[in-house]
């Protein structure tokens, strides 16, 4: 892959991160800017896209200094890339329009993160307008704005799980689109990065995802959580009867989540190969086994997530630093889009 390509990718603030967030996004971005492979990382808080859920401002605003402080005490080095807050750069909204007015709402509809909206809006009905009417017009647009992020920085590559393909395929059409429109090559169709999916489920329910939405704090392990804590969480951590250790999903839910976890941390490919290392295991060793790799992972983590959210000051003076970087690339690239599309561009 040729070292111009940009890439670019958006986190939302929901404050300190937890370990599907950190597994399933964080620590790809830490090793794609560790691997030279790219001439230039954006890297995104999406606050605006948080507002599409009402939030208490205090709350948001904290969530997302958490989730910036998170971020580096992962690994990634503001110096190599370009951490910033979405709302500090006007230009994502300014763009956000322009799109928002080209784009079908026939393509919003399809969009399945709308489709199930709409159905647990109002689960006895079938889709229709009036199970429409209690949602909110953010929900509908969310994809306009993620396109904007992406194609506001001509990014080249975006990494993606499973999950996230119809977002980039929405961009990459609405990218043609624009370009057809005004008859010019604005924007590069955006190329996914296929990120190893790294799928953590609930450490209470193994059956549905690790979620910070989930009132039950032993069902998820956070970024800031003690040893004593991660320990505790995992060894009540549901499995089974079955003798030994095996990778399946499907008939031992419990002990598949945790050999994920373990190989995630681990940097094993397949978790299958992950539990053939542990097959003589039992489960009380198994969860040993796979506390230790958490704590030995997140707890520098967790201390130099302290230490940033300690000193505020110089955390809002490097993030401030890195958004002055991304607006000017963001307002160099508006002022092309706004001439392209009849506006003033300033």
């Amino acid at each position: 892959m040729s070292k111009v390509a940009r890439v670019f990718s958006g986190i939302q603030p929901t404050g300190v991160p937890q370990l599907g967030n950190y597994l399933g996004s964080i620590k790809n971005w830490v090793a794609m800017q560790n691997s030279g492979q790219y001439g230039e990382l954006f890297y995104s808080v999406v606050d605006l896209h948080a507002l599409t859920v009402p939030r208490d401002p205090r709350v948001l605003r904290k969530d997302t200094m958490e989730m910036a402080a998170a971020i580096i005490a992962c690994g990634v080095d503001p110096e190599r890339s370009v951490l910033f807050r979405q709302s500090a750069v006007p230009a994502h909204t300014q763009l956000l329009w322009t799109l928002g007015c080209i784009t079908p709402v026939g393509w919003l509809n399809r969009m399945t993160q709308w489709k199930s909206k709409l159905q647990s809006q109002n689960e006895a009905a079938n889709l229709n307008a009036q199970a429409a009417q209690g949602l909110l017009t953010g929900l509908l647009t969310y994809p306009v704005l993620m396109a904007a992020d992406i194609l506001l920085y001509r990014a080249t590559h975006i990494p993606v799980g499973e999950d996230q393909v119809q977002h980039l395929e929405f961009a990459r059409d609405l990218a043609l689109h624009f370009n057809k429109t005004y008859g010019q090559k604005m924007f590069p169709p955006p190329q996914s990065i296929l990120t190893p999916s790294k799928r953590i489920m609930s450490l209470k329910d193994p059956l549905r995802k690790m979620s910070k939405s989930d009132p039950n704090e032993m069902s998820r392990i956070t970024l800031s959580d003690s040893d004593d804590d991660i320990r505790r969480k995992i060894k009540r951590a549901p499995t089974d009867a079955i003798a030994g250790i095996t990778f399946d999903p499907m008939e031992r839910p419990g002990v598949a989540n945790l050999v994920g976890i373990y190989a995630a941390l681990k940097d094993i490919a397949d978790p299958a190969e992950a539990a053939r290392t542990m097959e003589s295991l039992n489960n009380a060793q198994l969860k040993e086994a796979v506390a230790d790799a958490v704590v030995g992972t997140l707890g520098p983590i967790r201390d130099q997530m302290q230490r940033l959210l300690d000193d505020k000051t110089h955390l809002e003076r490097v993030l401030c630093d890195n958004e002055a970087k991304a607006r000017s690339v963001a307002e160099e690239s508006w002022r092309e889009i706004a001439q392209c599309a009849g506006l003033v561009g300033l």
